[in-house]
């Protein structure tokens, strides 16, 4: 297993507690919670500086800013699991956005499950009991 498949598929839970620290050194960014217009779930969190929301507005997809590549990332460029971008909702303080989007092709996340499907991002839940994430799409 891979370190990525490790940090995507596994059951131990290691939280990045510096990516807000690692974000802000980035950029200039807001966190973006991203919510599925038809069903209501909040599907993934990214951020976004005033370059992906110029492009997200042009273009009406999902744009981001990756903060670990610092370039503008294009929801599904390579994994095909793009979004439309339907409504862009500010908070009261202009410090956080909201898109509102619908999946192109009925697919969220990058990771697939064991059929090869796209799954949501929040795939996993953590049990309380154990500390041990258990998939919920596997």
């Amino acid at each position: 297993m891979t370190s990525t498949n490790a940090l995507e598929e596994g059951t131990a839970l290691t939280l990045d507690f510096q990516k807000l620290a690692k974000a802000a050194a980035s950029s200039d960014v807001l966190p973006c919670a991203v919510q599925h217009a038809d069903t209501g779930e909040v599907i993934l969190v990214a951020y976004v500086n005033d370059e992906a929301l110029r492009v997200a507005r042009e273009t009406r997809s999902a744009v981001f800013w990756s903060t670990s590549r610092n370039e503008l990332w294009e929801k599904g460029k390579t994994s095909g699991e793009t979004f439309d971008l339907l409504e862009v909702r500010v908070n009261c303080e202009q410090n956080s956005l909201v898109y509102i989007v619908r999946p192109q092709r009925g697919g969220i996340c990058h990771t697939k499950n064991a059929q090869g499907e796209p799954r949501n991002c929040y795939y996993r839940r953590l049990n309380l009991e154990t500390g041990e994430l258990e998939n919920l799409d596997p």
